[in-house]
């Protein structure tokens, strides 16, 4: 079966579904923030964010350079020097992160108390 162009996430083979899929994870969606609008190497953004393996960390970066989010530019150096950048896609993905990082600030009250009553 081939993959539609769709921008459907209704449907399961959609495009669509898929690069959401990609990004609609934690690391992924945390690297983005990290990287911000700086040019940032391998070791800032492990350090950065808290708790990434290196696995995950080259995992997901992959996945973000794989969507045409992070650029990723290797200094002909020994050792090798790799930095990422966000591209016009991963900087708009950027805005949506700061949204959803400042809602979850506004409500996180809310939400706990909300997770308390439900758990008790």
């Amino acid at each position: 079966m081939t993959k539609q162009l769709s921008g459907d996430l209704a449907r399961a083979d959609s495009l669509a579904r898929e690069i959401f899929s990609d990004i609609a994870n934690k690391w992924a969606l945390l690297i983005v923030e990290a990287i911000g609008d700086e040019t940032r190497r391998f070791t800032e953004l492990r350090a950065a964010v808290e708790g990434i393996s290196h696995k995950m960390l080259t995992q997901n970066l992959r996945l973000l350079e794989r969507n045409g989010l992070v650029e990723r530019f290797v200094h002909p150096t020994v050792p090798p020097r790799v930095d990422y950048t966000l591209t016009e896609p991963g900087q708009a993905l950027r805005a949506t992160v700061d949204a959803m990082c400042n809602w979850t600030s506004r409500y996180l009250t809310e939400i706990e108390a909300a997770r308390q009553r439900f758990d008790g």
